[in-house]
């Protein structure tokens, strides 16, 4: 009896003989954190989306702490974010660009034509293996990946087609990111126009699956007076660069593929 006495006593020696070093070894060992990084992060939004390029809002934290990052990144926060944490670090945060999402894409079940009736898993990742359900192979599927992917309930599909909320979208560009087509682009708000439309085939043919779709006829290349609007691949493009927001394209678009953006 005295032997198992003897035997538990010893192990809860070494047990606490053990706790101590330990609490010793981690006051002398560790490592004092930066209280600007708890700081910085409570200043961030919390979204943890990763359009800022780091994992989340802790991680970009840390860099903007140890000057491995810029202030204006958060895309979600804007300049009210940007400021917040200038003002915690004790610099200036300069002028955040708000960005926001647009669906490259006007195609609607009354605009664009189905090819057949998809009877798989409901989700754009699924239907896209098979071109989706619609004549245009390259618009919208519509079946909402990317309103899953929204943390900010900014993107709706509406009537077959994915609409952005200008209000709530922050541009963090997650919808982007799951959009199988890739007709989720995101851009600085501004007064430019957009095109609509990812469709390259032939505008016979984009006209047959849509009605709104680019048929490439170059109207909008003759009226801009800044050589911003080219025609490649039967699609209008716009040169963010050389474009000054006069809107002649758009008033000159016969299918009203080209809109304003802001």
């Amino acid at each position: 009896m005295m032997s198992i006495v003897s035997a538990i006593a010893i192990v809860s020696g070494l047990g606490l003989v053990g706790a101590a070093i330990l609490v010793i070894a981690s006051k002398y060992l560790s490592v004092e954190e930066d209280p600007r990084i708890g700081e910085v992060t409570e200043a961030l939004p919390g979204a943890n989306c990763g359009a800022c390029g780091f994992a989340g809002c802790a991680d970009y934290a840390k860099a903007i702490v140890s000057g491995e990052a810029e202030i204006g990144r958060c895309v979600p926060g804007g300049q009210k974010c940007a400021d917040a944490v200038a003002a915690i670090m004790g610099t200036s945060a300069g002028a955040a660009t708000p960005m926001r999402a647009v669906v490259l894409c006007q195609g609607s079940c009354e605009k664009a034509k189905e090819k057949y009736e998809y009877q798989g898993v409901k989700s754009c990742a699924a239907a896209s293996l098979y071109g989706g359900p619609k004549a245009c192979s390259f618009g919208c599927t519509g079946f909402g990946d990317c309103v899953k992917a929204c943390k900010f309930d900014a993107i709706h599909v509406v009537d077959g087609v994915s609409v952005v909320d200008p209000d709530k979208c922050t541009g963090c560009g997650e919808c982007a990111k799951v959009c199988p087509k890739h007709i989720i682009s995101v851009r600085p708000v501004s007064t430019r126009p957009v095109v609509l439309c990812s469709n390259t085939e032939k505008g016979a043919v984009t006209h047959k699956s849509c009605t709104v779709g680019c048929i490439g006829c170059m109207k909008c290349t003759k009226v801009c007076p800044t050589g911003a609007v080219t025609v490649e691949n039967n699609l209008a493009r716009i040169d963010p660069e050389k474009c000054t927001g006069c809107g002649e394209c758009v008033k000159n678009c016969p299918v009203g593929a080209i809109r304003d953006f802001a």
